[in-house]
Parts: structure tokens; C-alpha cells; sequence
């Protein structure tokens, strides 16, 4: 077997679901999936074909045991697989109430998930990658914030394509100043970008005009490609001339299916683009690759349980 090509970086943790609608207080009974996106966004790329290397720390408790069974039972690399022995593993309580102040509730404080330490990921496996891929949350606080940001440095330095996924949840930053210069940097360390007009908007002055203007505004800070996802509209892709695949411009519906569950749907369409784009495909081609893994994870309840392999995709692609 080779080694991977490609790193994810970031959290693995437990979603709680609630058995039952209604608000998350009223909740009495939950079901236990693996989560993160980053931990998605591995998984997704594996049943796709091209399994990467996943940097992640998990707790020495029954949840870290249960996530790593699960990365394990998916073929997922365990060479950055961190367990730490002192420190607890995250887990999120997801609700579906859209009436509830809060439906998504991260217990993070003090665990493993957010003790990445920087240098983990040594520059001579940086050097044999050809990408790299990081998520927002991680960056909500210090000190895995600077893991982090130093992966991209590096990973920068040694030519790898650094891909980002804002994931911004302004409730995590324990100091919500950080928050602007933070994804500023991490703009600025990326080469591509994947997010949507509401994620990054505390540093966009165009969130409401045309999509294009969006695009445009975040390529200013630093990436060659952006993809703005739009759920049910599709998604949006612009790349620059520095872009090995532009420059280019694209806008891509979405596919029509049968919409169990949205959860994981942008991890899914965020391996798919990477695959398809690492496969040499267009920006157009990528994007409707990327559109068409997500659009199956939503058929089935569960970020990792629908991911579908490739021969599913392309079945759907040459169905409509």
C-alpha cells in the first residue's frame, strides 16, 4: 500500500443526537455517531479511493476508544492518530429544533480534541504530500490554534496545496477579537477555500451582493480557488490563474435527491472536490463531483454511515 498523498487536520469527536424533536433541554435519550469534520472529511475521501492521513487526538476514555474502532473500521491511517492519556475526548449535543436558541452544543474545554501541539506532522512527511487540508474550529482557541496555523505554514513552504474550511462558530471563541485576524491568516496560508457567504462574513463587505463578488473578495486575501456552497442552489467555484486548474469559473446545481439528513453534507462535498481535483479534472468537473458525494451523505441520518463510494457518485452523475 503507498502512503497518502493528502492530510486532514482537526477534530474527531462524538455527536449526541437527540431520540426525540423538540428543544435540546428536553432531550432524555441520545444516539452516538463519530463526528468532526475533519474526521468526515477523511472518511469521505477513503470511500472515495484516495484515503489520507488523518492528524487528530483523541482521549484515553470509551469515546476515544469508540472513534478510533470506527477510523480503524473505515480504513482511516492511524500514523497521526494521537491518544492522549490525560485528557477527555469532545463530544457536541446536535438538536433539530430550528425554534431553539442553541441546537448545537460543543463540550471542548480541556480535552484532547483541542491539545494538538505544533511540529506533530514532521516536514519530511509535508514534503511527500501533495495536500493539505485544515478545519476552523480548531483555530477558536490557543494553543491548537498555533498547531494549527503552523501545519499551513509549513505545509505552504514545502509547495503542498493547503486547503481551509472556516467552519466558523462564532460561539466557540472564547475571545471573539481573535476571531477577524485569525481567519485573515489562515486566508492568507490557504490555496483553496471552501465555505459559504454567511461562514466567513465577519471579514467580507459583500456578503449580499452577487456571488462572483464574494469569490472575488475572498481570493483578495490570499487563495487561487474558492468554492461558496449553496445548499439546495448548488455551488459556486472561482479560480485564478495561479490555480493549476484555472483560472476557471463555474456554477454547478445541485443534485436532486431524496434529503434525509444534511449533517457532513459540505465534508462530503469538500473529498469529493479534493479527489476529483487531485484525479486532474476541471473546476467544473470537480465541483459537480463534490456536489454529487454530497448530495448522497443526506440520503441516509449521520455524517460517516451514507458516505458513498465512487462508483455511487458517478452512477448519480450519469443520471441527471
Amino acid at each position: 500500500m503507498t502512503d497518502p498523498d493528502v492530510l486532514i487536520a482537526g477534530e474527531t469527536l462524538v455527536d449526541l443526537f437527540p431520540t426525540t424533536t423538540g428543544p435540546l433541554a428536553n432531550a432524555e435519550t441520545f444516539d452516538r455517531r463519530a463526528g468532526g469534520a475533519p474526521a468526515n472529511l477523511a472518511v469521505a475521501m477513503t470511500r472515495l479511493g484516495t484515503a489520507p492521513y488523518l492528524w487528530t487526538r483523541l482521549g484515553a476514555d470509551p469515546f476515544g476508544e469508540h472513534l478510533a474502532d470506527v477510523l480503524e473500521t473505515q480504513g482511516v491511517s492511524d500514523r497521526f492518530v494521537e491518544v492522549d492519556a490525560d485528557r477527555k475526548t469532545a463530544h457536541t449535543l446536535v438538536g433539530d429544533d430550528p425554534a431553539a436558541d442553541q441546537s448545537f452544543v460543543f463540550y471542548k474545554e480541556g480535552t484532547a480534541t483541542m491539545a494538538m501541539e505544533p511540529g506533530t506532522v514532521p516536514d519530511e512527511t509535508l514534503a511527500n504530500l501533495e495536500w493539505v487540508h485544515f478545519g476552523g474550529v480548531m483555530l477558536c482557541e490557543a494553543p491548537v490554534r498555533t498547531a494549527m496555523l503552523d501545519l499551513a505554514e509549513r505545509a505552504q513552504a514545502q509547495a503542498c496545496t493547503v486547503s481551509f474550511d472556516p467552519n466558523t462558530r462564532e460561539d466557540l471563541w472564547a475571545d471573539p477579537a481573535d476571531l477577524e485576524p485569525t481567519m485573515r491568516r489562515a486566508l492568507e496560508l490557504a490555496d483553496v477555500v471552501k465555505t459559504d457567504r454567511e461562514d466567513l462574513s465577519v471579514l467580507l463587505e459583500t456578503i449580499d451582493q452577487e456571488i462572483a463578488s464574494v469569490a472575488e473578495e475572498l481570493l483578495a486575501y490570499g487563495p487561487h480557488t474558492v468554492f461558496l456552497t449553496r445548499g439546495a442552489e448548488g455551488t459556486y467555484g472561482m479560480a485564478t490563474a495561479d490555480a493549476p486548474w484555472g483560472p476557471a469559473e463555474t456554477d454547478q446545481p445541485a443534485f436532486d435527491v431524496d434529503a434525509v439528513d444534511t449533517t457532513g453534507a459540505g465534508d462530503a462535498f469538500t473529498a469529493g472536490t479534493i479527489t476529483a481535483l487531485l484525479a486532474g479534472r476541471s473546476l467544473s468537473d470537480a465541483v459537480t463531483f463534490g456536489n454529487a458525494v454530497g448530495a448522497l451523505t443526506t440520503t441516509e441520518t449521520g455524517a460517516m454511515e451514507p458516505l458513498p463510494d465512487r462508483e455511487a457518485v458517478e452512477r448519480l452523475i450519469a443520471a441527471q
